[in-house]
């Protein structure tokens, strides 16, 4: 895929270097000329385009036509979302991600149609939140924007659904047990498995419901 990436903080290393180890194509758009010059010294299998990404004419000579994403990671949400709405609009970009560093700014963005909205502090928050409300619950990962969650719930001497079947567990809707590690190994659950002491569970949920999966899996309230 050709990738072109707005901004030049320290994330955009690791980006460039996760790109190109899949082996995609990367440019990168910086609006600082000595930043370009580190950054073309530093990485020299990508392409870096010196100007402000909000022109046009900067994303023409970044190849926009030919992209397949567009990454605006700017410190300025006004840039982000005026780099990723020309990317979609004059040059067809399929995918567009924006920074948003102000969580004011999320519903604004959706509104106007982006693709992908990040907000680290939001992402942060929650995951702070989650970590300080349930210690017992290892989340190992967040998806679309933190609205679903996997994770990892251990079962202990004391938990009331030890001997239980899955189907004998009462667990939300909108939650599911996609996995049980068991001394080393994993076991694809189904009706008829029993959960036993020791066993690590990773679920599938929302991240609200992780609270009351808890409270039935371990019996603490």
């Amino acid at each position: 895929m050709n990738i072109i990436i707005v901004g030049e903080g320290k994330e955009v290393h690791f980006l460039i270097k996760s790109f190109i180890s899949k082996g995609h194509h990367v440019t990168l758009i910086i609006n600082n000329k000595e930043i370009c010059r580190k950054f073309s010294k530093e990485h020299e299998e990508i392409e870096v385009v010196y100007g402000d990404a909000t022109k046009p004419t900067i994303l023409e000579d970044a190849g926009a036509i030919y992209a397949n994403i567009v990454i605006a990671l700017t410190q300025h949400d006004p840039d982000n979302l005026i780099i990723c709405q020309m990317a979609k609009e004059l040059y067809g970009v399929a995918r567009t991600f924006a920074i948003v560093n102000d969580p004011k700014n999320v519903e604004i963005f959706k509104k106007l149609g982006l693709d992908t909205i990040i907000s680290t502090v939001n992402i942060i928050s929650s995951m702070i939140e989650q970590k300080i409300s349930i210690e017992e619950i290892t989340n190992l990962i967040s998806l679309d924007e933190g609205k679903l969650s996997i994770f990892e719930i251990k079962i202990t001497e004391t938990s009331p659904v030890i001997g239980k079947m899955l189907s004998e567990i009462k667990i939300p809707n909108s939650a599911i047990i996609g996995c049980i590690i068991r001394k080393e190994e994993a076991v694809i659950p189904r009706g008829d498995t029993k959960i036993y002491y020791d066993d690590k569970l990773i679920i599938l949920s929302l991240p609200t419901e992780q609270r009351k999966l808890f409270s039935i899996l371990s019996g603490d309230k």
